[in-house]
Order: structure tokens, then sequence, then C-alpha cells
């Protein structure tokens, strides 16, 4: 006997890419992908790419090397958790704020500490 389709048991939504806003503009931390360990990265094949799977904001890209979408990256770590070679770290945005805020040269580069 054929198994009879559920018709009221469905998915209704798909994750897509910025989901709940921009959310990297209050992020406290960023992922910072160290490709030399990557699994992905290292073989330039599409493999592992366990840091998309569980990432709840889909600002992944699926391809080697892999990529973080840092405007929609909520900084919640579980690419970081999740990744099984390491190559994902956490890193507080206070250190790439003088970037930011400053463009070229942050408040501990050589150039701005001489007063250029």
């Amino acid at each position: 006997m054929a198994k009879k389709r559920d018709h009221f048991t469905v998915a209704c939504a798909t994750l897509m890419r910025g989901e709940a806003g921009k959310t990297g503009e209050w992020r406290f931390e960023r992922p910072v992908v160290d490709h030399s360990k990557c699994i992905s990265a290292k073989t330039g094949k599409q493999s592992c790419f366990l840091c998309w799977l569980y990432c709840p904001e889909a600002c992944i890209d699926r391809k080697a090397p892999v990529e973080i979408d840092l405007v929609y990256c909520k900084g919640c770590g579980i690419c970081a958790e999740e990744c099984p070679a390491d190559a994902i770290h956490m890193e507080t945005e206070e250190q790439f704020l003088d970037v930011l805020c400053d463009g070229e040269h942050g408040p501990g580069h050589a150039a701005s500490a001489q007063g250029d």
C-alpha cells in the first residue's frame, strides 16, 4: 500500500540571509577564519561546511574558501564551536574599531603614533 502524503505538515519558511535584519551592527565578537586550517579551503572541495550548516543567520557562503558576511553575522560563535578543524575563532569587535573609524590606520599603527 502506498504511503499517503500529509498535506498539513509542511515547512512554512526557508532560512534566508538577513532574516533578522542587519545584525552585524550590534555584534560584540566576530568570527575570523584561518583558511590554512579550514578543511574545504585546504582541499579545494565542497566538504565539511559545518559552519554553514549551523549558522542561524545563514551568513556563511557554502564555497571554498568559506566567507562570512559580517553585515548579517550576529557574532553568536556557533560556527567556531562547530568547526572540527578549529579554523574559526572569535575576536572582539574592539580590535577592528580603529580600522572602521579611522580608515587606513588605527591608534596602534606606527604612522598614527608619530602623528601622521
